[in-house]
């Protein structure tokens, strides 16, 4: 019984002094989304508008204008002797341009994706990484927006 205590206490010690902290805890993001203009592929482009939102109208004397410009491909890598595709590769071209100052920021996501047998696991493997792309490009557009 005591061995089990013991046992209970240190992993308890371990478990609640991990050190877990926020990303964005001790950042002061200075900025204010005043308005998002979107053009290209509607899937990413909501997925972006979603996690761009908490950004939207804050009380910052910063405010910034973004017009985000996303291209979406799917292209076949290789095919089987019979002519199915094996492989896709997946892109994703986002261009997003910071008013006032006109400066322009390029990202590109690529995902290398195997063919499924089954089409709605493929379509939501798709839509999962398009989302995956669009966490990825908010995290490096934040990064960047806290540099200027």
């Amino acid at each position: 019984m005591l061995k089990k205590l013991f046992l209970f206490v240190i992993l308890l010690l371990f478990t609640v002094n991990c050190g877990f902290t926020p990303i964005y805890s001790n950042k002061n993001i200075n900025v204010s989304i005043e308005k998002l203009n979107f053009t290209g592929d509607r899937t990413i482009n909501n997925y972006l508008k979603t996690n761009l939102y908490r950004y939207k109208n804050n009380n910052s004397s910063n405010k910034i204008i973004l017009d985000v410009e996303t291209n979406y491909t799917k292209n076949s890598l290789s095919k089987n002797s019979t002519g199915a595709i094996n492989k896709y590769e997946l892109i994703a071209l986002t261009s997003i341009t910071i008013n006032p100052g006109n400066k322009k920021i390029n990202y590109t996501q690529k995902k290398i994706m195997e063919n499924m047998d089954n089409k709605f696991d493929e379509n939501d493997y798709e839509i999962s990484a398009k989302k995956t792309f669009a966490n990825v490009i908010t995290e490096k557009l934040i990064q960047k927006l806290l540099e200027f």
